[in-house]
């Protein structure tokens, strides 16, 4: 086990661009999809997505968070050195331009903000992708909450040594001489802070199901019921390449104080997201997206899970044609969402 030996507010600033792009694959899109169960036509078919005026296949919301788990790897694995564990708690997602069939994102990451409660560090990291074309296409924030050996069973680690995918450092040799911690801590003002945000999501015109004057402050959106089996977390695990031995092992779980495996926090996060996008019926309509995780959604071995969406529209903006819609997602009969928004643009 190794301590925390630094001060969580000191590590503020520390930032990088990652050294190689992501290329958004066609597949991989499809993949995405089905692991977050969204059927969208506009995620599988081309032609389905010309008709929405993309070139290619629309990403689904959350796509990017698989990016931002490759890009993290170096701050979680060199800077963040004194946690043992570390457990999402909310996530926000900025869209400015559609993520598309091709594209090449470059992430900057930086360790944002830390702030104490509890006697325990939450920490941001704040993830700035920008395209081919150098335009910011998204900006997502995600916090987690750091824990050290005193907050979790001393055998942890060593059981997840046991089981973990073997593989995992899949870091290139150019990668792997230049990820040293120096070359983290960036404090000068980079190039990359000067990108311009993409205008695209806020001025095309949404190809909606609903316009803007169909809908009212207290509309209720179809709810929707999402079965999920330790098979489902399986393949969201290797999907997304997040492989924490909590989301399908059930030693591990209960090492970390949970009473089952779990689902992942960005897979209910991605199926909330395709429950407002399918209701749009246009998946660039939306512009930001923001949860924070009050629960876990417990999956057991012997029976599936299921995880119950409802929202209503909580405000309405004329001037803009936007509307900003609560979600609220259930399992067991516990809130899974403490607070989650999203602010969609209507025709």
């Amino acid at each position: 086990m190794v301590e925390a030996a630094f001060d969580a507010a000191g590590l503020v600033g520390h930032r990088y661009r990652t050294d190689d792009f992501y290329e958004v694959g066609r597949e991989k899109i499809r993949e995405y999809a089905r692991a977050v169960q969204d059927f969208h036509p506009a995620h599988w078919s081309e032609g389905a997505a010309g008709e929405l005026g993309y070139a290619g296949l629309i990403a689904p919301t959350t796509f990017i968070s698989i990016a931002a788990m490759l890009a993290n790897r170096r701050l979680l694995e060199i800077v963040m050195t004194g946690y043992d564990v570390v457990v999402q708690t909310d996530q926000v997602f900025e869209m400015y331009k559609p993520v598309l069939t091709g594209d090449r994102l470059v992430s900057d990451v930086e360790l944002s903000s830390t702030r104490r409660i509890g006697g325990k560090d939450l920490l941001t990291i704040t993830n700035t992708f920008t395209d081919q074309t150098g335009d910011i296409v998204q900006i997502m924030h995600t916090t987690v909450l750091g824990l050290t050996d005193e907050d979790v069973n001393a055998e942890i680690s060593d059981t997840i040594e046991r089981v973990i995918m073997s593989g995992l450092d899949t870091t290139s040799p150019t990668t792997a001489a230049s990820a040293d911690e120096d070359a983290l801590l960036v404090t000068e003002p980079d190039p990359w802070t000067t990108a311009r945000l993409s205008p695209i999501s806020r001025t095309r015109i949404p190809r909606t199901v609903f316009r803007f004057e169909d809908i009212a402050v207290g509309d209720e959106l179809p709810a929707r019921s999402v079965r999920l089996t330790r098979g489902d977390l399986v393949n969201y695990a290797g999907v997304s390449g997040d492989v924490n031995p909590i989301h399908w092992h059930d030693e591990i779980a209960v090492l970390a104080g949970l009473p089952d495996v779990i689902a992942h926090g960005m897979l209910t996060m991605g199926l909330g997201a395709g429950f407002v996008t399918g209701w749009l019926g246009d998946p660039g309509a939306m512009i930001r997206y923001g949860v924070r995780l009050s629960n876990y959604t417990v999956i057991e071995a012997a029976s599936a899970g299921t995880v119950e969406f409802t929202g209503r529209i909580k405000s309405v903006d004329p001037d803009t044609r936007t509307a900003v819609v609560v979600i609220v997602a259930k399992a067991a009969g516990r809130k899974v969402f403490g607070l989650a928004t999203a602010d969609v643009r209507l025709a």
